[in-house]
């Protein structure tokens, strides 16, 4: 049996020029997608509708949503998701004046609900910044927070798979409709974040690629999310449009600091200055944003109301060799990487990683001068 509302939403929502706003309005004063469907020109019109947008709303029948309803029926992963109407529809979304009407998800919906962080930045980012991302998604994700982005190329992408990584959940928001993915580079990442996590996008399906649409769900990666995180940005970066987004949702925005010299830390420095906490450990989200105990999201039995937020006390699942070689060989005093590359007898590329994970547990301190200091417990 044809679900009637829905195809009637799902024709409207497809009206150019007809927004989230004017969505609400026109449901609240007519009383049902059907009734705004139905409605004469000059009615909508009195209800705050442009003539332009009237016309084209008389001109829609429910046999425009043909292109959504054969995406929805060919996949049980595939869901449309309404606002007001289904349980799945996220809460923290839906408090936005301007939420979508509409969610069209492929993955699991229920993941919408999880508490998540969202990680964005540069699009062209330094190795630094997109292993930082990366790791920051990781340990996050490990206590339990969900990891929300774009599913661009750069930090959105390094922080899609650093959860992934973690076995951790990971929400992408689209700029295209659901059944495109942009940039193309990211398919085979857009397929494991389905088939692990979720995909959402407002827009519906055959819509491409188009510079308007990057705000549109940027207001989306914000609003799903308790903070934002924002790893690298130049001041003309779209991801500073998420963070202010966030501001002006009234939810925490962080920023990791970054040389003077590297310009891909100025939008980064800009938010600190406007505001935003500055982040140089994970243990600084998890303070802001309250959230310390409970249980780990990988087990079993974990729900969103249950997640482990604590540090772990190591940083690995256990006790591993080489994290005590490299801590006992850097001692209690300030050394150069030089000097504990020597000491430890591993690898620059080892020590350097190895100390990056360890900064982001609190563990060791980042000097002046390229040296580290450990800062946490005796055993790893």
């Amino acid at each position: 049996m044809q679900d009637t509302d829905l195809q009637s939403r799902l024709a409207l929502w497809r009206v150019p020029g007809l927004g989230a706003r004017l969505w609400a309005e026109l449901l609240d004063r007519l009383g049902s997608p059907e009734a705004v469907l139905a409605a004469a020109p000059g009615e909508l019109t009195r209800h705050g509708a442009p003539d332009r947008v009237a016309e084209a709303i008389h001109a829609t029948t429910p046999a425009h949503a043909e292109p959504d309803l054969r995406w929805l029926e060919a996949d049980p992963a595939h869901h449309v998701l309404r606002k007001g109407v289904d349980p799945a529809y996220p809460a923290r979304l839906a408090e936005l004046p301007d939420a979508p009407p509409l969610l069209f998800a492929k993955g699991d919906p229920g993941l919408l609900a999880w508490p998540g962080l969202a990680i964005v930045g540069s699009r062209n980012p330094s190795h630094n910044g997109r292993e930082l991302a990366r790791d920051f998604a990781q340990a996050l994700a490990t206590r339990g927070l969900g990891i929300n982005s774009g599913l661009a190329q750069g930090i959105d992408a390094a922080a899609h798979q650093g959860a992934l990584d973690a076995g951790g959940v990971t929400i992408a928001v689209m700029g295209t409709g659901p059944d495109r993915v942009y940039p193309a580079r990211n398919r085979k990442l857009a397929h494991a974040i389905a088939a692990e996590g979720v995909l959402i996008t407002e827009l519906p399906v055959g819509v491409g690629v188009r510079r308007s649409h990057f705000p549109r769900r940027n207001r989306i990666i914000s609003g799903l999310s308790l903070g934002t995180l924002v790893v690298e940005a130049s001041l003309n970066s779209g991801s500073l449009i998420t963070a202010y987004q966030a501001l002006d949702q009234g939810r925490d925005v962080f920023a990791i600091p970054g040389s003077i010299h590297n310009p891909m830390a100025r939008g980064c420095h800009r938010l600190i200055r406007d505001g935003a906490r500055l982040v140089e450990s994970v243990a600084d989200i998890l303070e802001e944003l309250d959230l310390q105990q409970a249980q780990p999201a990988a087990a079993d039995n974990a729900t969103p109301d249950t997640i482990d937020t604590a540090p772990r006390t190591g940083p690995a699942e256990g006790p591993d060799p080489e994290y005590a070689t490299l801590l006992e060989a850097m001692g209690h005093d300030p050394v150069a990487l030089d000097t504990l590359v020597s000491r430890a007898g591993l690898t620059a590329d080892a020590v350097s990683s190895m100390l990056l994970l360890l900064e982001l547990q609190g563990r060791v301190q980042a000097l002046p001068g390229g040296r580290y200091q450990r800062t946490g417990p005796e055993d790893v």
